[in-house]
């Protein structure tokens, strides 16, 4: 492929094999990638807002400075990948698996992770302005985020901050400094 990238608008590429190919600069915006294996890809600075990605396969795939605003990354796997200064406004990502995942920089607003996997993630400086729910796993998962997030807990939707946030990590075996103030 040549270097400037993959114009995908739209485009319903559900189920294809894009494993470790370079797709920097690649435009998915609304495009259906469900299913589709992006194994060790390079997507920097690809847009994939309102991307359907419901199921694919990010593993170890370089998501640097990737727009995934309103994307769909429900059930996805994105172990070990790696999410620096990327925009995740809006994101589903119910029961996506994030083990060893890097968010450095990034900003995660409005990011539903209830029934994610986030153990072992690295965490450096995000906003984290997420939706967790019991089930949303952090063992292991370090670093510094700034919150709130929100707790949905049997219907009920409780908003964590600062002490209370980093408390309710670490009981769940995750060693993430809740950084309170602005940024």
């Amino acid at each position: 492929m040549s270097r400037g990238g993959l114009d995908a608008v739209g485009l319903d590429l559900s189920g294809a094999d894009l494993s470790h190919g370079d797709l920097s600069e690649s435009w998915f915006t609304d495009a259906k990638l469900r299913n589709c294996n992006l194994t060790g890809a390079e997507l920097y600075r690809s847009d994939a807002q309102g991307a359907d990605l419901e199921g694919a396969d990010l593993t170890a795939a370089s998501l640097v400075r990737v727009n995934l605003d309103d994307a769909v990354l429900r059930y996805a796997t994105l172990d070990r990948a790696n999410l620096v200064k990327a925009s995740m406004y809006g994101v589903d990502a119910f029961g996506a698996t994030c083990r060893g995942t890097r968010f450095m920089g990034s900003s995660l607003l409005e990011v539903d992770f209830r029934s994610a996997d986030l153990r072992d993630a690295v965490f450096d400086q995000n906003a984290f302005q997420v939706i967790i729910d019991h089930d949303t796993q952090v063992e292991g998962a370090s670093g510094s985020v700034f919150g709130p997030v929100v707790l949905v807990d049997e219907g009920f939707d409780r908003e964590l901050s600062g002490p209370e946030l980093q408390e309710w990590i670490r009981q769940r075996g995750g060693s993430l400094q809740v950084v309170t103030g602005g940024r």
